[in-house]
C-alpha cells in the first residue's frame, strides 16, 4: 500500500518524505487555507513547492462544479508539474470531466466518494484514483472499511484499474484496516503515520537495551 500525506504544510511533507516511505501528497482548499495560501498564483506556486519535495503523485483539487470550468481549471493544474493529479468531486459534471481528462491523458482523483455506486462510476470514467472518505462514513455510524472491501471486490471482479485511495483517515488503526481491506493507497495526517511507530513494548525493550548498554 502506498502512503500519501494529507496536508498543505511543507514542513510536514518534508518530514514525512525524509522517513523514506512517502509516495505522494493530497491536499484541498481547506488544507491550503490553513497554511494561509490564497489566490490562484499562490496556490500554483505552493503546488510547485510540494512537487519539488516529493517524487510522487500530488493531488490538486479543482474549485469548480460545472464541466467546462472543471476542465479548464484541471488543465491549468495539470500543467503545473508532471506529478499533478487533478482532484475532481463526485458529481455529475465531475464524472463527465474525469472522462474528458482520461481521454486527454490527464490523471484524476475522484474525491468525496461515499458509496459503491459512486466508486463504480468513477472507475468507469477512468479515474486514476478514487477517494472514499472513511472517517466521515464512520461518523455517520457506518463502517468505512466495509466500503473499501466492497470496492476492492468489485474492482477486482470487473478488472478496473482505478486505485482505491483511503481518505479521511483519523488514526494509525485506520491505516492498518485500510491496508487489510485492500486499499491501494492511504492518505493521512503526519500524526497518523507516526502513530504506526508507537508500541509500549518497543519503548520498554529500547529502555532495557540502553540500560544494559550502560552497564557493559
Amino acid at each position: 500500500m502506498k502512503f500519501f500525506i494529507d496536508t498543505g504544510n511543507l514542513a510536514q511533507i518534508k518530514e514525512a518524505n525524509d522517513l523514506g516511505i512517502l509516495d505522494g501528497v493530497t491536499t484541498n482548499p481547506t488544507l491550503m487555507a490553513k497554511e494561509g495560501i490564497k489566490g490562484t498564483e499562490a496556490i500554483a506556486n505552493h503546488y510547485k513547492s510540494i512537487c519539488e519535495i516529493v517524487n510522487g503523485d500530488v493531488s490538486a483539487e479543482v474549485l469548480s462544479t460545472d464541466f467546462t470550468t472543471i476542465v479548464e481549471e484541471g488543465k491549468k493544474l495539470a500543467g503545473i508539474h508532471p506529478n499533478i493529479v487533478v482532484k475532481v468531486p463526485m458529481i455529475k459534471d465531475g464524472i463527465k470531466a474525469i472522462k474528458w481528462f482520461t481521454d486527454n491523458g490527464i490523471r484524476t482523483n475522484c474525491t468525496l466518494v461515499f458509496s459503491v455506486g459512486q466508486a463504480i462510476l468513477a472507475a468507469k470514467a477512468g479515474a486514476s484514483y478514487v477517494s472514499p472518505f472513511i472517517g466521515r462514513i464512520d461518523d455517520c455510524g457506518w463502517d468505512g472499511m466495509d466500503l473499501i472491501g466492497q470496492m476492492r471486490h468489485i474492482y477486482d471482479v470487473q478488472g478496473y484499474k482505478t486505485e482505491i485511495l483511503a481518505a479521511s483517515i483519523r488514526n494509525a488503526l485506520h491505516i492498518i484496516k485500510a491496508a487489510e481491506s485492500g486499499a491501494n493507497v492511504c492518505t493521512c495526517p503526519l500524526d497518523s503515520i507516526l502513530g504506526l511507530l508507537k508500541h509500549p513494548l518497543t519503548d520498554i525493550g529500547l529502555a532495557k537495551f540502553l540500560e544494559d548498554a550502560k552497564n557493559m
